[in-house]
């Protein structure tokens, strides 16, 4: 397997991020319960929406992120897996008939259509413990000091509490059909979506020792392109390809959600997520080559809808 943060000057984007897929693919299950394991049901819902597939990027971006400080993937996996333990609980519960209730993920039935909504939201909360089980495993984390493990795992909690991914979805819940400012729209966008993006990238570079000013320029990075991936999101809800995409289009529409294309329209919308794009990598401009991953990823970004 070609290692991740190596050689990307000869790699496409798009083989970069199959490789780090199959990386973080490859790694799920040994983190995770056994399927088989008693209780069955609620172990073959977590393994059914865990492992169904998606692009990986939260994982990917933890490790990249390690790798432009000179860290290791290896090292880092743990908080990888955990971040998509964390993001594949989100979705579980998103998908839910009391919040989008949406038919289908990652080209499958959603978990609640599959298992029922108990046992889905048992599931959710399942693998959302899961995760912080699995960044706070001493022999897991044994090669990193103790204190940076410790604060990995506070940014990850903080990200996804009700003053971060939580606290976004409730805002959007509760603007649904209801006419919202710019303000209240980019809340939403950079709560329910930013935070965690920023975490992810944050955690990566804790765990690699960054340095302070690398801590801030990684930061204020992945601010940028977390809210620019949201955009991007709002923007594949009405032009996507739902066989593509893997889940349903039109949902925000529907239900008369707040969104930047609903806002501000469909070029706007674009032209805010390039800006959001090259502003976050003008905050790489002190990184070497090894950055260029986050670079390319971030780049990516607009690549989906252009």
């Amino acid at each position: 397997m070609i290692q991740l943060g190596f050689f990307i000057e000869i790699l496409s984007i798009e083989k970069y991020l199959s490789e780090g897929k199959k990386f973080i693919d490859g790694s799920l299950a040994q983190f995770l319960p056994d399927e088989s394991a008693y209780p069955k049901s609620i172990h073959e819902s977590m393994n059914y929406s865990l492992l169904a597939g998606g692009k990986r990027l939260r994982p990917i971006l933890v490790i990249a992120a390690a790798e432009a400080i000179g860290g290791s993937r290896d090292v880092v996996l743990p908080f990888a897996v955990a971040a998509e333990f964390i993001h594949t609980y989100t979705l579980i519960h998103d998908d839910l008939p009391a919040l989008d209730n949406d038919n289908f993920r990652r080209g499958k039935p959603t978990n609640h259509k599959v298992f029922g909504e108990a046992i889905a939201i048992l599931s959710g909360d399942a693998l959302l413990t899961q995760a912080f089980i699995v960044m706070t495993n001493g022999f897991l984390m044994e090669s990193v000091p103790r204190g940076n493990v410790l604060k990995a795992a506070h940014e990850l909690a903080r990200a996804i509490g009700s003053t971060g991914v939580i606290g976004g979805q409730v805002v959007d819940l509760e603007s649904e059909g209801k006419p919202i400012d710019s303000q209240t729209l980019e809340y939403i966008h950079i709560y329910k979506t930013g935070f965690f993006f920023k975490a992810c990238i944050r955690v990566g570079a804790i765990l690699s020792e960054a340095n302070q000013d690398q801590l801030s320029a990684l930061s204020r990075f992945g601010s940028h392109i977390g809210l620019a991936f949201q955009i991007v999101d709002d923007i594949l809800d009405i032009t996507g390809d739902e066989d593509l995409l893997g889940k349903d289009v039109g949902s925000d529409q529907d239900r008369n959600k707040a969104t930047y294309p609903a806002l501000f329209g469909l070029e706007e919308s674009k032209r805010k997520a390039e800006e959001l794009v090259e502003q976050g990598i003008a905050n790489l401009g002190e990184f070497d080559e090894r950055a260029e991953p986050l670079r390319e990823i971030a780049r990516f970004f607009i690549q989906r809808t252009f």
